[in-house]
């Protein structure tokens, strides 16, 4: 394709000055070869700082944050999200389900060779500090509704103001049509914060 219709950086670059990124970003937008552009996890104070030199240069801005952000690692709401509301950047979440945490018992994911082996599953705080609770009270909640896990977990990601589009990765027609059913799953607010209670700080993880 000739052009996309949003084109992000991955990590932060520490090798290259901001007003470098800004400027090479702005010149592929510029030049027709895509629409906007975005940025994926970072500490809240570099894309703060990203988005100040775009602004000061008069150049294209980031409009998309594409962030760790799920009901099992929910730091991003201390700064992150807060800054994104402020600045207008659209959030679109990546790892909604948690690798999977989400979508099943942590009793069934610990117990398959993924959820022994998976050095990416295994580095993110999932199941520390309350997340085995949070868990169970989704598949309690799931079951309360005849829904599926991961359809409890997309929509309490989709009635959080902040995120305007999750990012979900399927393996089948199946888990994407149930995906799609979870725009319409309604959560109250008391279940919402049934399903946030037990969650604890946990180490920031995602973007170090």
């Amino acid at each position: 394709m000739d052009t996309v219709d949003l084109y992000q950086t991955h990590r932060w670059d520490y090798d290259t000055p901001i007003e470098t990124t800004m400027r090479a970003l702005d010149d592929a937008v510029r030049r027709g070869n895509a629409r906007h552009v975005g940025a994926s996890s970072m500490w809240a104070h570099q894309f703060a700082d990203a988005l100040h030199t775009s602004d000061r240069e008069g150049v294209e801005r980031y409009a998309t944050m594409q962030n760790h952000y799920n009901l099992l690692y929910r730091e991003e709401e201390r700064e992150m999200l807060p800054l994104c509301d402020r600045e207008n950047v659209g959030v679109i979440p990546w790892s909604p389900l948690a690798r999977g945490f989400l979508a099943r018992p942590h009793e069934e994911l610990e117990a398959t060779t993924r959820g022994q082996s998976e050095s990416d599953a295994a580095r993110h705080p999932y199941l520390e500090n309350g997340g085995r609770e949070v868990n169970e009270r989704v598949e309690e909640l799931a079951a309360e509704k005849d829904l599926k896990m991961a359809q409890i977990a997309l929509a309490w990601l989709l009635h959080k103001d902040a995120v305007d589009a999750p990012i979900v990765g399927t393996t089948s027609v199946e888990h994407l049509e149930d995906a799609v059913e979870a725009l319409s799953v309604s959560l109250t607010a008391s279940e919402i914060e049934y399903l946030e209670e037990p969650y604890r700080p946990v180490e920031v993880s995602g973007h170090q």
